[in-house]
């Protein structure tokens, strides 16, 4: 049985996590699931790296990025540093970060945080069981957090 690991944070203003929950219900898949909660987007490095060692196959890690720039400066950090645990564990981490600056409106804000993430658990599903299926949707402009762009067409 595969098993997903969640790291998600305290600083978010959106729980994340019943919307992954629901994603997986839905899916019908067979799934074990780990929850590991942090501070804020800094300390979600070392969450994922715990729960890789939880034997996790992957992990969707949510954090939410405050407006100021010190805050995306923060948030560039964290992304780095989530790239290395993959890297080091060979094994994919989905970003799922939500920037405050991405709307002026809370509903947005809350909107962009369920595509984002319902989709994010959708991708990571597919990169567990169905990577032919991932591959068929390659270059058509599928997006997280707001509509899709669709492919080119010229």
């Amino acid at each position: 049985m595969k098993k997903i690991g969640i790291a998600d944070t305290m600083f978010s203003r959106f729980d994340y996590f019943p919307v992954i929950k629901e994603a997986l219900e839905k899916s019908g898949k067979d799934v074990e699931y780990e929850r590991y909660t942090v501070p804020g987007v800094k300390d979600l490095p070392v969450a994922c790296k715990r729960l890789f060692s939880s034997d996790c196959d992957i992990i969707i890690a949510c954090g939410m990025v405050g407006k100021t720039d010190i805050d995306e400066q923060c948030a560039h950090e964290a992304s780095t540093s989530i790239q290395a645990v993959q890297l080091s564990e060979g094994k994919h981490i989905l970003e799922v970060f939500v920037h405050l600056r991405e709307s002026d409106t809370e509903k947005e804000i809350v909107d962009i945080c369920r595509n984002r993430v319902y989709k994010h658990t959708h991708n990571a599903l597919m990169l567990l069981f169905d990577q032919e299926g991932m591959q068929k949707r390659a270059g058509t402009g599928i997006r997280q957090g707001k509509e899709d762009e669709g492919p080119f067409m010229v």
